[in-house]
């Protein structure tokens, strides 16, 4: 067991709205020093969006007839990784938008969407895209908590929207305290400690 698993302690629970980050030695590939936002969580099980796992291309790219539009796709996860998800700001702006709290939404009409970037009324500081996402079946989350593969985290737009995506996972531990800012200075690999 690791010190900071002895004694830091978790208080946060999983809440839309909220962050998971991974332990970090976490094996799975998929969300090795990952930070996911989680956008449901109820009594059906999970969702989330990795934030730190941009792809190589734009939303533009990978839907026709898109409007150009600078922003930022991510992996959000290994469910569904042929349809496409997002997460803004812009409420109400967007119709039949879910909120999550803390200002943050996600869904809503797509069309939309396309109408207010051909507006110039989003920019990419509001909206990001996923391919993909990350769920749990019920129960199964707050298991891998208990056994500290994940600690949750309060989010915060900047972190959210401007933090720069290879820096993400290392700012948000930060941001959990001194017992888990230890954390940043793990070897990516346990077998280097």
């Amino acid at each position: 067991m690791y010190f900071y698993a002895m004694f830091a302690k978790n208080k946060l629970k999983p809440l839309p709205g909220r962050l998971l980050v991974a332990e970090p030695y976490l094996h799975d590939s998929h969300f090795k020093r990952s930070v996911v936002l989680l956008v449901e969580h109820n009594e059906k099980g999970s969702v989330g969006f990795i934030l730190n796992k941009p792809l190589e291309f734009n939303v533009a790219d990978a839907i026709n007839n898109f409007p150009a539009f600078d922003s930022k796709v991510c992996y959000g996860g290994p469910v569904h990784g042929d349809q496409l998800y997002f997460v803004h700001t812009l409420g109400t702006k967007i119709k039949d938008s879910i909120p999550i709290g803390n200002g943050l939404f996600w869904l809503g009409n797509f069309e939309e969407v396309k109408l207010l970037i051909l507006a110039n009324l989003i920019d990419s500081s509001q909206i990001i895209f996923f391919v993909g996402y990350a769920g749990w079946e019920v129960g199964q989350l707050e298991k891998e908590i208990l056994e500290k593969s994940w600690f949750v985290s309060n989010s915060d737009h900047a972190l959210i929207f401007k933090t720069d995506s290879s820096a993400m996972w290392t700012e948000t531990v930060k941001k959990m305290g001194k017992l888990f800012a230890q954390m940043v200075n793990f070897p990516k690999d346990p077998s280097m400690n």
